[in-house]
């Protein structure tokens, strides 16, 4: 794995197209794990896309505990409502 050696600085012009790439379907998740793990991106683009990987997966889990506890609730206290 051959690490960058060009310029560090992300350009505006690279974050534009990004943040375009990113309005894409299916087509996001996949290029967030080629930003994040591939050895021509910056640095500080992998790191970003790191963290957004991360962050994605903690509001995964977030949500499917929240899913789980307010379905949980429902049946706990259900009968009251009718």
């Amino acid at each position: 794995m051959t690490q960058y050696q060009g310029d560090q600085t992300v350009t505006v012009g690279e974050w534009f197209v990004t943040w375009l790439i990113m309005l894409i379907p299916i087509a996001n998740i996949v290029m967030m794990f080629v930003w994040a793990f591939g050895s021509g991106t910056k640095p500080s683009k992998a790191n970003f896309f790191k963290f957004a990987l991360i962050l994605l997966a903690i509001s995964i889990v977030l949500g499917i505990l929240l899913s789980i506890a307010g379905v949980l609730t429902f049946n706990a206290f259900g009968d009251y409502y009718y």
